[in-house]
């Protein structure tokens, strides 16, 4: 089959690609997509190119890229020059990016796993240390 002739309806490319229908639209939209071809009766006309770029959109938002770097990262795929060199620094841009969100969130679950060890669980809510805590830092900004 000619990967270029458009003949697969939008229902048939968002089954095949695991996303809604409406994701096509809002990726068509967003530029992630080109805009489909027409057929005489008005409906979007697909190929199988487009099933790939739909995986490819779901698997680089699994590994946490933005809408924004996919587009960027779909934009470097096809520059043949500069293209594998961009895309690794993209990609190690996410990993630092994602390094100091881990770093964070555990900085953030070591100061909630001290508030929980200080609270009884039961008494006066003032005197509850998480509370206190969440009051007392909104004080001090």
């Amino acid at each position: 089959m000619n990967t270029q002739t458009p003949s697969l309806t939008i229902g048939t490319v968002a089954k095949r690609a695991g996303v809604p229908i409406d994701t096509i639209r809002y990726y068509e939209r967003e530029g992630l997509l080109p805009e489909p071809l027409r057929r005489a009766s008005g409906y979007r006309s697909y190929n199988e190119t487009t099933i790939s770029r739909l995986r490819f959109i779901r698997r680089a938002k699994g590994l946490g890229f933005t809408l924004e770097e996919i587009g960027e990262l779909l934009a470097l795929s096809a520059d043949r020059h500069r293209g594998v060199k961009a895309v690794r620094q993209r990609a190690q841009q996410r990993l630092a990016n994602i390094d100091a969100r881990i770093a964070e969130l555990t900085r953030i679950r070591q100061g909630l796993e001290q508030l929980i060890e200080a609270c009884p669980g039961r008494g006066d809510p003032e005197q509850c240390p998480i509370l206190r805590a969440l009051v007392d830092d909104e004080r001090q900004a």
